[in-house]
């Protein structure tokens, strides 16, 4: 049985928060591999997927243990969070030549590679831009035209100098420094290696925090996050299908500073000190893992002709751009990589009613924040959502995340509620792309239909239910009674419990641009 989740401590390069979930799903036939599939939170700061096609239960197992084991050893010489990490220990040596390991050379001489193919675009050194901007709006301020530069001025400085024959490396300048831009998919590169040398397994997928690499003898169905309706349920932007190669997806609406109610994205051109803004979400689809998380920030700071060029100078690079005033623009190769499109079961038509139906134009939104231990790895508890009407019949099903599937009736309410659906389905198991996320926080979306995918009467009364189990810990149940007749916002807070810190609903009126 995978079990892999030990509590122990994770450094990351972004701040921790807690680990998840385990399950395992039949892929093929009964002598033919299965996929095996564990879900985590507080893996680099964001959340991970692991999928495994293996021979066996055991290799599944040997082969996660082996890819997580590589995350935490790169962490510990990239983070830039980690004071202990080797990364922070250079930073701390001064200006003297220093040996380094192979990685952290490796992820240096990439970064100087990537300052002169973007033209500056991408450089460790925006760590200076940053700061200021996060200092700055803790303020409520913008940066002052002279300090930004000043921050300009520093990034503008030689920060480092590699020596390939002594392997050393030698800081020149004071100046901030983080490896952010790509060091996940070079870590996530190096993971799946360390997997696919199990015996017994023949492919993988990683999706760290939205960025995906699939290898091996897999083929992934992904589907690229709309950064204008971000909520876990929502529907994508584009779907993919993709093998032998990672998907790399960064944009400015997930991280960033609210500044006098404007929003300025986390990512920052470090040749103006500005942050990007014409670009909303860039995803990017290349042979290599650092290739793919190098164009995909690239896109969002260069100028889209710039950034088209950039792409093609890299071999079989594709990408997808969603710009802030409205544009799509894809690469020429991107549709040959699109899903093909599947034609949905034939619903029986709902039955005429004088109930007026919901009004499309309204929606309930869920935010849910699992409950987090600083510095330890935990299993993820089960999670399910669903709506039930006032004669307590089911409605629809919103989500339903778990560990082991024979351990569903942990969930008791939603297991006489909706298991024998759920026994019935057969669903397909894809991944997401997206923009980092942060770790526990999900916001999940109704748009009032029923699990036919007919409107729901807009005159009726509801109850949303929110019901969370851990694998020999607490059980939890949350519900909101909706009363959705009258259009008019409503906000409700549930209350925290031992698994859920926040709860919230809120039915509202769905916003113009999504």
């Amino acid at each position: 049985m995978i079990n892999l989740l030990s509590d122990r401590v994770v450094g990351s390069l972004f701040p921790l928060a807690v680990a998840a979930s385990v399950a395992f799903l039949p892929h093929k036939a009964s002598n033919a591999p299965k996929l095996y599939v564990s879900d985590y939170e507080n893996v680099l700061g964001t959340s991970l997927e692991i999928k495994i096609d293996a021979d066996a239960e055991q290799h599944a197992a040997q082969a996660e243990s082996a890819a997580l084991h590589e995350v935490d050893r790169l962490n510990k010489i990239l983070s830039g969070y980690d004071a202990s990490s080797e990364f922070s220990r250079w930073m701390r040596a001064g200006k003297t030549p220093l040996a380094v390991s192979p990685e952290l050379y490796e992820v240096l001489a990439l970064f100087e590679q990537w300052r002169l193919k973007s033209d500056g675009a991408l450089d460790a050194s925006a760590e200076t831009v940053g700061q200021l901007w996060r200092e700055a709006a803790k303020q409520n301020r913008q940066p002052t035209a002279a300090e930004i530069a000043a921050a300009v001025a520093t990034v503008h400085q030689q920060h480092y100098v590699l020596n390939a024959q002594t392997h050393t490396v030698q800081r020149t300048s004071d100046a901030p420094l983080m490896l952010n831009s790509f060091a996940k998919s070079y870590i996530m590169n190096k993971a799946a290696d360390a997997a696919l040398a199990t015996p017994g397994v023949s492919g993988l997928v990683v999706n760290i925090g939205g960025d995906i690499l699939v290898r091996g003898e897999h083929t992934e169905q992904i589907n690229v996050s709309n950064p204008r309706a971000d909520a876990e349920n929502d529907l994508p932007v584009a779907q993919l299908q993709v093998s032998g190669k990672t998907i790399a997806t960064s944009g400015n609406y997930r991280r960033g500073e609210l500044i006098g109610g404007r929003w300025y994205s986390h990512i920052i051109d470090p040749r103006t000190g500005r942050p990007a803004s014409e670009v909303i979400s860039a995803t990017v689809v290349a042979d290599k893992a650092t290739d793919a998380g190098a164009l995909a920030t690239a896109l969002n700071v260069l100028p889209t002709t710039e950034g088209q060029a950039l792409v093609a100078a890299v071999p079989g690079a594709e990408f997808m751009l969603l710009t802030a005033d409205g544009r799509r623009l894809e690469s020429a190769g991107w549709r040959k990589l699109a899903r093909p499109a599947t034609k949905p079961a034939a619903e029986k038509p709902a039955a005429p009613t004088k109930d007026k139906p919901w009004d499309p134009a309204y929606e309930v939104a869920i935010n849910l924040e699992l409950a987090t231990i600083e510095g330890v790895r935990v299993h993820r508890p089960f999670v399910a959502v669903w709506v039930v009407d006032e004669k307590k019949q089911p409605v629809r099903q919103i989500a339903l995340w778990y560990n082991k599937p024979r351990w569903l009736d942990d969930m008791r309410f939603w297991y006489a509620t909706y298991y024998d659906q759920f026994a019935a389905a057969n669903s397909t198991l894809s991944s997401t792309a997206s923009a980092t996320r942060s770790p526990g926080k999900y916001t999940l979306k109704w748009d009032g239909k029923d699990d036919k995918g007919n409107p729901v009467p807009q005159n009726g009364n509801y109850t949303l239910f929110v019901e969370v189990a851990r694998e020999h810990g607490t059980h939890q149940m949350l519900k909101q009674e909706l009363n959705v007749a009258k259009k008019k916002p409503q906000h409700f807070e549930l209350p925290p419990n031992t698994e859920v810190a926040s709860a919230s609903v809120d039915f509202r009126k769905k916003a113009d641009d999504k």
